[in-house]
């Protein structure tokens, strides 16, 4: 079973109008390579993350999940495995293969790019709505190759 960790995070101010914030109040999960709350830094290869973090961006709260399915060849990357009962609305990656992202869009999960370092900049991002909406063509290629950070 995957190691939990319940903790709560400090109250965000919303900026934006009713409308657009209920849209961005959800839960979202984000790769990262440890935990260290909002300020863990955000993991450039979605499936060979440590664990991940749930944010739910309405009330703050935010748990880990270790992933369980870390250690995998390439192209079979399992996703959902480590996150099976998990309810969430979208997902928010440094980097992302092509079937890790045809799984989470076959399970009606958004991905997103962050190019964020930590957490807390991530979620800044997502709630002000900067974020892109991950394409096929910005999927990684293999495992192995970087991805530059600001």
């Amino acid at each position: 079973m995957a190691t939990e960790f319940c903790l709560r995070a400090q109250a965000h101010s919303g900026k934006t109008s009713k409308s657009a914030r209920e849209e961005l109040d959800m839960k979202i999960c984000i790769p990262v390579e440890e935990n260290n709350g909002f300020q863990s830094r955000v993991c450039h290869h979605f499936g060979s993350a440590p664990a991940f973090l749930i944010v739910d961006t309405d009330s703050g709260d935010f748990r880990a999940i270790a992933n369980a399915n870390q250690h995998h060849g390439h192209g079979m990357c399992a996703p959902l495995a480590s996150l099976q009962g998990e309810e969430i609305d979208a997902m928010v990656v440094g980097g992302i293969g092509m079937g890790a992202l045809n799984r989470l869009n076959s399970a009606n999960i958004r991905v997103y790019l962050s190019e964020n370092a930590t957490v807390a900049e991530t979620v800044a991002g997502f709630q002000a709505g900067s974020l892109k909406r991950v394409e096929p063509n910005m999927a990684c290629g293999h495992h192995g190759h970087d991805h530059a950070r600001p």
